[in-house]
């Protein structure tokens, strides 16, 4: 059986992070190890006055005894990840535990229509860059793409472009594969 670890946050109310990603790898007949970067009362994007447990400190706990145990993941995916520090953290996470046969993937978690997260910014956004560098495949929205590139969002982009963008992502990355290629020819076909 594969196994991939999740790394990002729970978010008890809306539809993303652990509460999403677990099910679905499962259900995929995938086993699915989780580190919890945060537990927010709800995801950022759109409300206000949330809770954040910052849970930082214990990535390299679990990070230290998973290796310990020699485990091994088939894949490692990203999520929300509350700070640089963290981060940092999961740049070293994936140097531990990738062999030849792991698999990266990193949703950088920035933004959307075209505005940063709470407390989220550029620097944070540059500390990110690195780690889609590690990356084998990488799956921004188009807020995401603005920040990763440091252009300006733009809600309807041009066919041109967006073909800029997306070979500008290509040179981010050498490794980057297929997802992301897919998701901005999408794009394109439909202008």
């Amino acid at each position: 059986m594969k196994r991939i670890v999740t790394i990002q946050d729970i978010s008890c109310f809306g539809k993303c992070s652990l509460t999403v990603a677990l099910p679905v790898i499962s259900a995929m007949g995938v086993e699915a190890a989780v580190i919890p970067t945060a537990v927010l009362s709800t995801h950022t994007g759109g409300f206000t006055g949330f809770t954040f447990r910052d849970l930082t400190d214990d990535i390299n706990d679990i990070a230290e005894h998973w290796k310990s145990i020699d485990l091994k993941f088939d894949g490692i995916y990203t999520g929300y990840l509350g700070s640089k520090e963290q981060i940092n953290i999961v740049s070293d996470f994936f140097d531990t535990f990738k062999n030849e046969n792991t698999k990266i993937i990193v949703d950088p978690v920035l933004g959307d229509n075209g505005k940063f997260y709470t407390g989220f910014d550029t620097d944070f956004a540059a500390e990110m860059r690195k780690l889609c560098s590690k990356a084998d495949v990488i799956v921004p929205n188009m807020t995401e793409v603005s920040y990763l590139l440091d252009i300006p969002y733009t809600e309807n982009m041009t066919k041109h472009s967006l073909k800029k963008s997306l070979f500008s992502l290509l040179h981010l990355a050498v490794k980057l594969q297929l997802l992301p290629v897919l998701c901005m020819i999408t794009k394109i076909t439909e202008l």
